[in-house]
């Protein structure tokens, strides 16, 4: 295995639909992760030369909230570290871009078994629910 590197901002619709595909099913269309990146305020992508191996992505408002998003490690690259170099790097745009002095809410959402590695992060669960909705878009863009 080569070094990998991180990239910021720079992976593709494709790429986040690929790395998608690699551990989940119901991968969005092209369209939808097009405007997904686009409009996150932040995004690391993982490479082992050429090829995406791992994602991340934030969406916020830069003042008072982040949200950590689509945290994505192929596979069989998977306990490698390269979650924590994710999140070290997600981090670290918070720490250098907030209003200093200031504490900024970080939320995601994670499944029970990923919470351990969240936590050594600092997150803890808190006692909200998180509820969800598919809203189907009706209007042609």
């Amino acid at each position: 295995m080569r070094e990998l590197t991180v990239r910021e901002n720079s992976f593709s619709a494709d790429e986040f639909i690929d790395l998608w595909r690699s551990v989940w099913d119901g991968a969005p269309t092209r369209e939808q992760a097009a405007l997904a990146l686009e409009h996150s305020v932040y995004r690391a992508g993982v490479y082992d030369g050429d090829r995406i191996v791992a994602m991340a992505r934030m969406i916020g408002d830069l003042g008072l909230c982040y949200y950590i998003k689509d945290v994505i490690v192929r596979p069989e690259y998977q306990g490698r570290g390269i979650g924590r170099m994710l999140m070290t790097e997600l981090l670290g745009f918070i720490r250098k871009n907030g209003v200093s002095g200031t504490d900024i809410a970080v939320e995601l959402c994670a499944m029970p078994d990923k919470m351990p590695f969240y936590a050594q992060f600092g997150f803890t669960a808190n006692e909200a629910q998180r509820m969800r909705l598919f809203c189907r878009a009706e209007e042609s863009r």
